[in-house]
């Protein structure tokens, strides 16, 4: 039996996220924010009541609609830039109440040697799960080293995810074992975790290029970003942004290790590997851990 029937035989798809209202919200403002549109067309566009959308909305992100679309204009965005605006200032120019205590994901990490990625994770196993997040349904993958790997989906792409990532490590072992993701999972998704005395062990497997570029990644504090170019020459490449760019495509640890905080020299929101709307989601939820302080 493949992978891809197998999965498909567990009805293992999260039920209960607010992330499917959410995402439409996001892909509606990520269109028309130039317009700004109001609470009620956005409800009118999503099929519900302006005030239980208000509710939903704030619930997920703690933000209003209102203020997230604030949060993701294109303007706000280049304000991440290194050497820009941190996000908490721009948040204060926005009118979002006043500041919070800056949190970050504390990540202790290590990276397989080379000889086991060419391997392609012969000897590894490797234990998954799909779990109900912020950001849709994700799928965390699991060694006994540490977290190695982490993506998402829109209900029903579940399988689809789970093929991208396993096509990643095609020799590996790959155990259906919630069990064993959910502390992952309840780590990642709750900043009130996010502490230097409860680490986060995660374990890289990728080519020595693709391990500096995603310790870059890291580096980019919460609330801010930093452009390909700037990537580029962190890692010693200037002139190899579009590897860079690469790099930060195949990046197996999606949010923990930040390639949404990656953007283009203008401070464009570009590509995402798990879809432009969830990395706008990211960053405006990211947003809301600032004001929450």
């Amino acid at each position: 039996m493949n992978l891809q029937t197998a999965i498909l035989q567990n009805d293992i798809t999260p039920r209960g996220s607010d992330y499917e209202i959410v995402r439409r919200v996001i892909e509606k403002i990520s269109l028309d924010y130039r317009d700004q549109p109001s609470l009620e067309e956005l409800a009118r566009d999503v099929g519900e009541h302006p005030a239980t959308l208000q509710k939903l909305f704030t619930r997920w992100a703690g933000l209003t609609p209102k203020a997230f679309l604030q949060a993701v204009t294109l303007d706000h965005a280049r304000r991440l830039l290194d050497g820009g605006m941190p996000l908490l200032e721009a948040a204060m120019e926005l009118g979002m109440s006043g500041p919070g205590r800056l949190h970050d994901l504390f990540v202790t990490h290590e990276a397989i040697s080379p000889g086991e990625y060419k391997s392609r994770g012969a000897g590894l196993e490797i234990r998954y799960g799909f779990h109900i997040s912020p950001f849709g349904s994700a799928l965390i993958m699991a060694t006994e080293r540490g977290l190695a790997g982490l993506a998402f989906a829109d209900e029903g792409e579940e399988a689809e995810a789970f093929a991208d990532m396993s096509r990643r490590w095609p020799a590996a072992t790959y155990v259906e074992d919630m069990g064993a993701t959910a502390p992952y999972a309840q780590r990642i998704f709750d900043p009130s975790r996010w502490q230097a005395e409860e680490p986060l062990r995660v374990v890289l497997i990728g080519t020595d290029f693709q391990v500096q570029v995603w310790q870059a990644l890291m580096k980019i504090p919460l609330g801010r970003a930093k452009a390909y170019s700037d990537i580029a020459r962190e890692v010693g490449k200037p002139k190899a942004s579009r590897a860079v760019g690469a790099a930060i495509g195949a990046n197996p640890l999606s949010f923990v290790v930040p390639c949404h905080r990656a953007v283009g020299k203008s401070g464009a929101l570009t590509g995402y590997h798990w879809g432009l709307t969830r990395k706008r989601a990211m960053l405006g939820w990211e947003a809301a851990q600032l004001e929450r302080g």
